[in-house]
């Protein structure tokens, strides 16, 4: 990875100003380049607290987000040693958390997005994150069980095949709805899985089935 940049510390400071407390997580928006997972027209934006459009009708979620949504599966109990995220789309948040945890394992259902996600780690040399393309609904079963995933598209209803997927007192974190939708913390405890809602949210829907 790179060193943290002036433009990567005053996003940082952006979001710490919304609310964002973690140094690591902190410390891991000002070294990563958000150029790089954005289209040459809006690199300009790059280090704008804002989601933006990455083509193929998705998005890069807004710093903040990615930020919370990372803050969130770093304090939870579980070890965080493995985390499977559910939409690597740019490939922006996968970076982050790939600076943070052991092992990353990151399912893409379109193709192209899944190829050039794949590249950007590889220019940043990080070599411990799995990519899959396939359909997030039915997550990564012989990868996990899992200490954290992380949902980075709206899910109409909690998709219950990905809660076998966690580790006892692992955690999901996930945007859920339609048009009012709802980021939820979801913890193991035994067969018991307790949510709790976090924020308010605007993400792209989680779509079944996969695109090559």
């Amino acid at each position: 990875m790179t060193r943290a940049t002036r433009k990567g510390q005053s996003l940082a400071q952006l979001i710490q100003a919304e609310g964002i407390r973690d140094p690591r997580v902190l410390n891991a928006v000002a070294a990563t380049p958000r150029e790089l997972f954005l289209p040459a027209a809006l690199q300009h934006k790059a280090y704008e607290n804002t989601a933006l459009p990455i083509g193929q009708g998705q998005t890069i979620s807004q710093p903040y987000i990615v930020a919370k949504m990372t803050e969130l599966l770093l304090g939870s109990d579980a070890k965080n040693q493995s985390i499977l995220e559910i939409g690597t789309g740019s490939g922006y948040q996968t970076a982050i958390l790939a600076q943070l945890f052991d092992k990353v394992f990151s399912v893409e259902r379109i193709k192209a997005l899944q190829f050039q996600a794949k590249r950007r780690m590889n220019q940043l040399d990080l070599h411990n994150v799995s990519m899959k393309h396939g359909d997030g609904w039915k997550g990564w079963a012989n990868k996990g069980p899992f200490d954290g995933i992380i949902v980075t598209a709206a899910a109409s209803h909690m998709p219950t095949e990905l809660y076998q997927q966690l580790n006892e007192g692992g955690m999901l974190v996930i945007p859920v709805g339609t048009n009012d939708q709802k980021l939820h913390c979801v913890i193991r405890n035994g067969d018991e899985f307790n949510s709790t809602i976090v924020e308010s949210v605007r993400f792209v829907p989680l779509v079944a089935g996969d695109i090559i």
